[in-house]
C-alpha cells in the first residue's frame, strides 16, 4: 500500500488507542478508545477523520483482493508440484527394473492420451514463460522439492498476512463506528443545550 504513506501522517500517531504496527507494508490500524482525544491529537474534524478512515478501509480491501488472488494461485500450484514429484518418484522407482511405464497424460483440457515411457534418466520440467528444461531425475526431485517448500512457506506467510489484514479491517470499521456515534452523541448534546441557552 504505497499510497497510504502520504495519508498515514494525518491519523497515525494520534488518539489513546494501541500503538500502530506494520506487517510487510500493510499499515496497522489504530484502535481509538477516546474519540475526542483522537480528533484533537490528529488535528482532524469528524468529517476529515471519517474520510481518512474510509480511504484506509478501501486500501485494505484492495490489498486483501491481491493477497487472496496470490493465495488462490499458490493453493493451485502446490498440488501441481506434488503431482510432478510423484511422477519423478515413480520414474526413479522404475529405474533399473527394465519395465516400461504405462501412463495416461493430458494433451489438452479433458483430452488424454496413453503413452509408454521407457526407462529414463531425465525429465523435462516446464518452468513457465515458454521455457522447458531437461533435468536428471535427482536434480528434478531437488528442484521440485525446493519449489514445494517455498510455495508452502509463501502460503503460510500469506495466510498470516491475511489474518493481520482482517484484524486491521475490523479495527478500522470499529473506529469508524465509534467516531460516527461520538459525532451523533455530540450533536444531540448541542441540540439539547441550544433551547436552554435561548431561555
Amino acid at each position: 500500500m504505497a499510497s497510504s504513506s502520504s495519508t498515514s501522517g494525518s491519523g497515525s500517531g494520534s488518539g489513546s488507542g494501541s500503538a500502530l504496527t506494520e506487517r510487510r507494508g500493510i499499515p496497522g490500524a489504530q484502535f481509538v478508545e477516546d474519540v475526542q482525544t483522537y480528533l484533537t491529537q490528529s488535528s482532524l474534524d469528524v468529517g476529515s477523520a471519517l474520510a481518512f478512515l474510509q480511504e484506509r478501509l478501501q486500501q485494505y480491501k484492495v490489498v486483501e483482493m491481491k493477497l487472496l488472488a496470490q493465495q488462490r494461485d499458490l493453493q493451485a500450484k502446490i498440488p501441481d508440484i506434488e503431482k510432478c514429484l510423484d511422477v519423478v518418484a515413480t520414474l526413479q522407482a522404475k529405474k533399473g527394473t527394465g519395465e516400461e511405464l504405462l501412463t495416461d497424460f493430458e494433451v489438452s483440457e479433458g483430452i488424454y492420451s496413453r503413452a509408454r515411457i521407457e526407462e529414463t534418466d531425465s525429465v523435462c520440467l516446464w518452468l513457465g514463460a515458454n521455457v522447458m528444461l531437461e533435468y536428471s531425475l535427482e536434480e528434478a526431485t531437488g528442484l521440485l522439492q525446493k519449489n514445494l517448500d517455498n510455495a508452502r512457506a509463501s502460503l503460510e506467510v500469506l495466510i498470516a498476512d491475511l489474518q493481520f489484514l482482517r484484524d486491521q479491517v475490523t479495527i478500522t470499521q470499529v473506529t469508524i463506528a465509534r467516531v460516527y456515534n461520538w459525532d451523533v452523541h455530540q450533536r444531540r448534546i448541542q441540540q439539547a443545550a441550544a433551547p436552554t441557552a435561548q431561555e
